[in-house]
């Protein structure tokens, strides 16, 4: 349950990030994203939120108990610099930001779930 609660918050902060840098594309097919439908300041309020729940809820196998120190320590550093705040905070060129997005978010999952199994090794 644990980890398809952190990959459910995870998802639309790292989608909403990327459909910020492809607003105009979506606006001219008529697809509905956020940015499109509801303006970036919104999409960026909604980012910032969904990242504080993401860290929220990254932080619950360490209160249940399930994961240690060792989990909790990198869980908070990984949030502390979570891809998505940078992502809607951040004016880069759109090529540059969109790999820093990907990137940053996509290796911020695997190392929190690397940090699981490390924790659960030790």
């Amino acid at each position: 349950m644990f980890l398809f609660a952190i990959v459910f918050y995870w998802t639309p902060p790292h989608f909403w990030a990327l459909s910020l840098l492809m607003k105009d594309e979506y606006a001219k097919v008529n697809v509905p994203m956020l940015p499109v439908v509801r303006g970036e300041g919104e999409t960026r309020r909604q980012i910032l939120i969904y990242t504080f729940l993401l860290y929220a809820v990254t932080q619950l196998p360490f209160c249940a108990g399930k994961l240690g120190g060792v989990y909790l320590a990198c869980s908070m550093v990984l949030g502390a610099h979570s891809s998505t705040a940078r992502c809607a905070s951040t004016d880069l060129q759109r090529a540059a930001l969109r790999c820093s997005c990907t990137c940053v978010s996509l290796a911020y999952l695997a190392l929190l779930f690397g940090a699981m199994v490390l924790d659960a090794r030790l």
